[in-house]
């Protein structure tokens, strides 16, 4: 089977490894001059496989109130008029309720899970990939008392994730890193995923193609997609830069621009691209106040995470279209969450003046979960199979979704329950 796999970030590359490991001719397409170049560029790195939740929560509604108007909010929204915007936003508030959070949050765990196994056999099977991989867990820290008790009493009760409760000293001993935000108050508690870690997605991505590229999956690079090639209510084929590519299969994997090419055979995806920030603050010399773990501010919305020389902070979600540009308030609010939490980073071999600052487009489901596998029946977009949709955990979802995808077209689909979960259908 002659597979084109559209799109060489995270979640298209694991792909083309799954496809080609079931011995499918799989080529990848992107625009960019190498793999993971746009959305996985400067991934926050933290890999949520105790923690994967929607961003819908019965807590969404108030606090987008509460951010409306601020230029450094963790979210913001650029009114326009954009009708697919607006419907986008109505189904969200709809998954705002405890009900739709907790299945949604199912959903999601449920395939991280299945994604840790996935990643953990795939870095058993090639130990040569090297990526900054860290299995410590992450904490989440709170700075209120009241946001503390009510995500801790969600976790005793099932509505969330289990994770380990503790106190700010306890914080602090499992991320020694945190002493100084603990004895000035600025965390009152935390929750520690165990099984959460860490890892650079450009890294990961980046090596994995060369294991493909052995493996025989063509990469062609700097080829642009405009559109998919039908016929007879089937998908023949990719039309590039380069022509038209025939396949026997097609993978959507274009992120945020998903949609955009979905379009060309009539097929709405409920996918908005959601701009997010990253900061990387490059390291001069060790220093032991650098986190070891990775730490997710609660109220600010901000990810720390180690990488490889240095550290990278992210965050932030701007409906603003498919504007990539970078905001330099919205970027430096970001690093300020991060020295705030770490405020030992700036004492003898500290955080270099040189901040790089990234953004890049998530593609947001309404609801949290991908769109995985084929559209419904009678789309008239047969052999055409989704793999998008990921919003902030694509790379925590990456080899778990691939795998799904892949054993789809291989003629071995998922569990009907986990198929409806992850669909199209749910939009219908």
């Amino acid at each position: 089977m002659k597979v084109l796999v559209l799109g060489a970030g995270v979640i298209g590359v694991t792909t083309a490894f799954y496809l080609r490991r079931r011995g499918a001719e799989v080529t990848v397409i992107d625009r960019q001059p190498g793999p993971g170049l746009e959305t996985t560029f400067a991934n926050g790195g933290h890999l949520s496989f105790g923690q994967a939740l929607p961003w819908a929560t019965p807590e969404a509604p108030l606090q987008l109130l509460k951010w409306a108007g601020r230029r450094n909010a963790p979210l913001r929204l650029r009114a326009r008029w954009d009708p697919a915007l607006w419907r986008w936003c109505a189904r969200f508030l709809r998954n705002c309720t405890p009900g739709r959070f907790r299945a949604n949050s199912e959903i999601l765990m449920g395939l991280a899970a299945a994604s840790q196994t996935c990643l953990d056999e795939l870095v058993a099977e090639h130990p040569e990939l090297r990526f900054g991989y860290h299995q410590g867990g992450v904490l989440t820290v709170f700075r209120t008392g009241r946001a503390f008790e009510r995500e801790a009493k969600r976790n005793a009760t099932g509505g969330a994730p289990q994770q380990a409760v503790l106190d700010a000293a306890a914080c602090a001993a499992t991320e020694p890193a945190l002493a100084s935000a603990h004895h000035s108050g600025k965390i009152v508690g935390g929750l520690l995923a165990a099984a959460a870690a860490t890892g650079d997605a450009r890294q990961f991505t980046d090596q994995l193609a060369g294991v493909c590229n052995a493996m025989g999956v063509k990469f062609q690079f700097g080829v642009g997609v405009s559109g998919l090639a039908r016929k007879n209510g089937a998908v023949t084929g990719v039309e590039t830069s380069a022509g038209v590519l025939a396949a026997d299969a097609v993978v959507l994997a274009l992120a945020s621009h998903s949609p955009v090419i979905a379009r060309t055979v009539g097929l709405a995806l409920p996918i908005a691209p959601v701009k997010g920030y990253s900061v990387t603050i490059p390291m001069s010399g060790g220093n032991s106040q650098s986190p070891k773990l990775g730490v997710l501010d609660a109220e600010r919305k901000v990810v720390v995470a180690p990488v490889d020389g240095g550290l990278r902070a992210a965050g932030t979600a701007e409906f603003s279209g498919y504007d990539d540009t970078i905001d330099a308030v919205r970027a430096r609010a970001i690093a300020d969450v991060a020295v705030d939490l770490f405020p030992g980073l700036g004492a003898g071999h500290g955080p270099s003046p040189d901040l790089k600052p990234w953004a890049g487009l998530r593609p947001m489901t309404p609801d949290g979960p991908p769109l995985l596998g084929p559209p419904p029946p009678g789309a008239g977009c047969e052999n055409l199979f989704l793999n998008t949709g990921h919003g902030p955990l694509g790379w925590t979802l990456a080899c778990g979704s691939a795998k799904i995808v892949a054993d789809w077209i291989g003629g071995a689909p998922p569990s009907q329950e986990a198929a409806m979960a992850t669909a199209l259908e749910r939009f219908v």
